[in-house]
């Protein structure tokens, strides 16, 4: 069967690197300042933003990673929790190519469970392809009679079969719901790997897919297994049900519907010279 290697990293290579492109720093600070672009907290702070922008958009053919932070500014807000201010620019998730920059504020709030966060990003990608892509996607599997399934996707050499890719980033999609619900300040999540997947053959207009994914959770090293029940339609937001169960047994579970607080579009409430 045909192969070609996954133009991210493969999850084991990952892991030996993701120490290293996580960035160092100190722990949280406490004081307004501006941060140095390679602080860990500034990197961990822009991919929350990304988990929560890839969420909302619902697309597996507009995913994005993580470019370079640009600008970092932290302000700590009493009693309250810690705000962050972003520019960074963007990747495609699949082909490293530069598709954009980003401007974000995340808020970790000490009272609310996860980061509030407002992002607006430029896009150097064709839209309409974009479109056309995830289109063609869910088409096929509407017309499939036969449900598709899949393990081990990417394998440990980074390898994606081709037919399976728009699964594996729709998987990137729903779990960057639940890696954007289970960050904090202090800690970060990549999805490691899909450990397999099946199609749900349904009735109405959407596609329904059960995954099974390991994320790595940054900087304890914990792999973390969960299970995602994501159904999607283009043009709408992705409905992502999981459960968690980390190596100490620690179990979580939670449900997305694209209505969570936060927004993906159009004007800050701050002022850019916050940047």
């Amino acid at each position: 069967m045909q192969r070609r290697s996954a133009a991210r990293l493969g999850p084991l290579l990952l892991l030996f690197l993701l120490p290293l492109a996580w960035g160092e720093g100190p722990e949280p600070p406490r004081a307004a300042g501006e941060l140095q672009v390679s602080n860990r907290l500034a990197g961990q702070a822009a991919r929350v933003a990304l988990h929560y922008l890839n969420y909302r958009l619902g697309s597996p053919s507009a995913l994005r990673a993580l470019g370079q932070v640009r600008k970092a500014t932290v302000k700590t807000i009493p009693e309250i929790g810690h705000k962050y201010y972003l520019q960074f620019t963007t990747e495609d998730y699949k082909s490293s190519q530069n598709v954009g920059t980003c401007l974000a504020t995340v808020f970790y709030l000490k009272r609310k469970p996860r980061p509030a966060v407002n992002i607006n990003c430029t896009y150097t990608k064709d839209q309409k392809q974009t479109r056309e892509d995830d289109y063609s996607f869910y088409k096929k599997m509407r017309q499939q009679t036969k449900p598709i399934t899949g393990n081990d996707i990417p394998d440990s050499y980074g390898n994606i079969e081709p037919a399976l890719e728009p699964a594996w980033a729709l998987a990137v999609a729903g779990s960057s719901y639940l890696m954007w619900e289970k960050s904090t300040e202090n800690l970060g999540y990549f999805m490691a790997q899909v450990k397999n997947v099946k199609q749900w053959i349904t009735k109405d207009d959407s596609i329904d897919f059960d995954y099974s994914v390991v994320l790595h959770e940054i900087p304890t090293q914990e792999m973390i297994s969960c299970h995602l029940r994501v159904i999607w339609t283009p043009g709408h937001p992705l409905k992502v049900k999981y459960f968690c169960l980390s190596e100490n047994q620690r179990s979580e579970f939670g449900e997305g519907s694209g209505s969570e607080s936060g927004s993906t579009n159009g004007i800050f409430n701050e002022e850019e010279a916050n940047f």
